[in-house]
């Protein structure tokens, strides 16, 4: 592991990117309030603006108009017992961002240049002392390009699709599991062949594959590694 000096914000910052079902939200949030660090829910970020983009009645293939209400996106976020509770407007939108429909619209808003440009200075304002935390897609390869740590974390699609049908039927929605892989297959090929910053890992990025691991042993992976650098 190479040494990295805080060239671009002057603090450490830790990105963790992957897929969506590989428990890269909840390290993030847990690693967060273990280390005092700022915390970036980039995906929370995209669903934010899908979920007003519904609100408004814009269509997703206005990429100027999308890309003006990014620049205009009344949001913040609050840190609670290692949650993240989302406002947009004031009003709490946490809930709604989770929803299937949200993250689908996010997926698909993110694939314009302008819809990035304009959250790209939004996402960055959140590197401040003490660290950063950074969770989401590109946030390695983009957004902190020269990120102190960087980790990527991978899982096979069944275990994803399990993984998202555990959380659904805890909501009390039952969705088939079939039909969870399909949208994840989906999902990926849209994020993966994107021109703007597709989903890849960074080349300095460590990847770790959470298929057969717990959430525990996930942060105790990503704290070994942070302790790592640390120390050299």
């Amino acid at each position: 592991m190479i040494k990295k000096h805080f060239t671009m914000y002057e603090i450490p910052i830790l990105t963790i990117d992957g897929t969506s079902g590989v428990g890269k939200g909840t390290a993030a949030a847990k690693i967060a309030q273990t280390l005092g660090w700022n915390l970036l829910d980039s995906g929370a970020i995209y669903r934010s603006l899908a979920v007003a983009a519904l609100q408004e009645n814009i269509e997703l293939n206005q990429e100027v108009m999308l890309s003006k209400l990014a620049e205009n996106l009344d949001l913040r976020f609050e840190a609670h017992d290692g949650e993240v509770k989302v406002f947009l407007n004031n009003q709490e939108i946490t809930k709604n961002i989770r929803s299937e429909e949200a993250g689908n619209t996010a997926s698909k808003i993110a694939v314009f240049q302008l819809v990035r440009a304009a959250l790209l200075a939004r996402q960055r304002a959140f590197a401040q002392p003490r660290g950063l935390v950074a969770d989401g897609r590109d946030m390695g390869t983009v957004v902190f390009p020269e990120a102190w740590l960087k980790v990527f974390l991978t899982a096979s699609i069944e275990e994803r699709a399990k993984r998202r049908y555990k959380q659904l039927k805890k909501k009390g929605i039952d969705t088939p599991l079939s039909d969870l892989i399909t949208a994840l297959n989906e999902r990926d090929a849209r994020d993966r062949s994107r021109a703007v910053a597709p989903l890849q890992p960074a080349s300095d990025a460590i990847i770790i594959d959470t298929s057969h691991l717990s959430v525990d042993e996930v942060i105790n992976q990503i704290m070994h590694l942070f302790h790592q650098q640390k120390n050299l």
